[in-house]
């Protein structure tokens, strides 16, 4: 049975049909026992529908964040326990983000150590330290659509999210934290910039901005530069190289230089243009951009990103019906294009033109790879490399298309590290959130450490300076655009 926003409510006979948990009652200064035991073990081996977990691939629903019953606040809280319940009767997911720890803590505290339990406004606790990394459903829940439990946890938690955030229950710091194109263009003022990196890195001014604004003091805070990248590269229009076709690639890209990617890292965009015309292909930029939305997704503001989405996709479709393949540097952003967006907007022609029209960069490459077009010509070896996978690069399904890439050069020895750094781009930068980011972000550091590379990276540059941020040393993460362009030696 379905409440028409993804949920699925399975019958009480069908809960846990395989795996049955019996709790032994005991005295009140006992512990309960929870004791997992296999259903009857000379059962016949089980049908599709009788299954413990789908061994499908998962699949997602559109999201109704339209209808005024997605923000029914009460049909959200039995969807919160329904699901609740069955992480709790499952908890693999347990070694994830900080939502399952939350959750889990909750429930074996509560007086009942079951969901029922747990009072309902404590599982705004569980939403907040989600931040949409999708891990849970990609990698890790058994329950995920096709399934007919139809657990889809990480878009659970952004109704949630959308419904605290529609109710107002949403601090001013983190309106402005998302708001990456204004703060971006406003510190990246030329008068400006110098005093807000510097205003950054001060021990004085990160107290103000924690006790102000909520901004935990340790947090690495992203520099900020006046010189954007679309300044840099506003003048390539990618008409003085032939254009090759080669697979689903078309030959000539145009790049969505991202909000990140523009004001904080643009070199990162520079080696892109300089890996990719090197390899032949023609590079433009977007004629205009805004941010892609998924900061405001995640704060749950589902307007704001709508708003985004009616200036950036006239945009990007206009360049795929002029021939254009999309690439941006931020994985983060790739996805929404990819997955949000069109699950927000289902019936868009547009949106679904560019979803399949966007790649990750080295996706792009190596696409063209397949088909002998890309240079191997590499002229420096890179060593030893401790290579981070973003989540939003994880679950694009694409494989690890950057380690492929950076294997072709000589002399060069990748470690890959598939762990979540905790960052999120903005949970590791809030005051209540940095300690918990850092813990997720610990088996991480500890793998380059062990390591002790030549070169630590990791395609999201934000997970990469989390990384930096536990090291606590003197080396800078280097984007794997930037290892390739120093492999070609250009």
């Amino acid at each position: 049975m379905s409440d028409g926003f993804g949920s699925a409510r399975p019958s009480l006979h069908s809960s846990r049909p395989r795996l049955m948990a019996v709790k032994a009652r005991r005295s009140r200064k006992e512990e309960d026992v929870l004791i997992y035991r296999h259903a009857d073990s000379t059962m016949s081996q089980p049908t599709e529908g009788q299954r413990e977990g789908s061994l499908k691939a998962p699949t997602r629903h559109a999201l109704d964040w339209r209808k005024p019953g997605f923000y029914d606040e009460d049909a959200l809280m039995k969807e919160l326990e329904r699901v609740f319940d069955i992480c709790h009767g499952c908890r693999r997911c347990v070694s994830l983000c900080q939502s399952f720890p939350t959750l889990f803590d909750l429930v074996d505290n509560s007086s009942t150590t079951e969901v029922d339990g747990v009072k309902k406004q404590d599982y705004w606790q569980v939403v907040d330290h989600c931040y949409l990394c999708d891990l849970c459903f990609m990698t890790k829940c058994p329950y995920v659509p096709p399934h007919e439990w139809n657990v889809d946890f990480p878009h659970l938690m952004l109704r949630a999210k959308a419904v605290k955030f529609k109710k107002g229950d949403v601090k001013t710091r983190d309106r402005l934290l998302t708001n990456t194109d204004l703060v971006g263009r406003l510190a990246g003022i030329p008068v400006v910039v110098q005093a807000v990196n510097a205003a950054n890195k001060s021990g004085v001014m990160r107290k103000v901005l924690d006790k102000t604004l909520g901004v935990h003091p340790k947090a690495l805070l992203p520099e900020y530069h006046s010189k954007t990248l679309r300044k840099r590269a506003k003048h390539r229009k990618g008409n003085d190289i032939a254009v090759t076709p080669a697979g689903r690639t078309r030959g000539r890209v145009a790049l969505f230089a991202t909000c990140y990617g523009n004001y904080n890292e643009p070199h990162i965009g520079e080696d892109l243009i300089a890996v990719f015309e090197h390899n032949g292909i023609p590079v433009t930029l977007a004629e205009k951009e805004q941010c892609c939305g998924m900061p405001k997704l995640e704060l749950g503001d589902l307007e704001a990103v709508a708003r985004a989405n009616e200036a950036n996709i006239p945009v990007l479709a206009k360049l795929v019906d002029e021939g254009w393949d999309i690439v941006a540097p931020v994985p983060s952003c790739v996805l929404m294009f990819k997955q949000e967006l069109p699950l927000m907007f289902p019936d868009d022609p547009d949106v679904a033109k560019v979803k399949h029209a966007i790649f990750d960069p080295f996706e792009y490459l190596m696409l063209r790879h397949k088909q002998g077009k890309l240079k191997t010509d590499f002229k420096n070896p890179l060593g030893t490399i401790s290579y981070h996978v973003p989540c939003h690069l994880r679950v694009q399904n694409i494989g690890l298309k950057t380690r492929e890439a950076l294997n072709l050069v000589a002399g060069t020895k990748i470690e890959t590290i598939e762990r979540c750094s905790g960052h999120d781009g903005t949970y590791a930068v809030k005051r209540e959130f940095h300690e918990a980011s850092m813990k997720i972000c610990r088996p991480v550091v500890n793998r380059v450490q062990q390591a002790n590379p030549d070169h630590y990276s990791s395609d999201c540059p934000m997970a990469g300076h989390q990384i930096e941020n536990g090291l606590q040393g003197n080396k800078k993460p280097e984007h794997p655009l930037t290892l390739l362009r120093l492999a070609y030696g250009l």
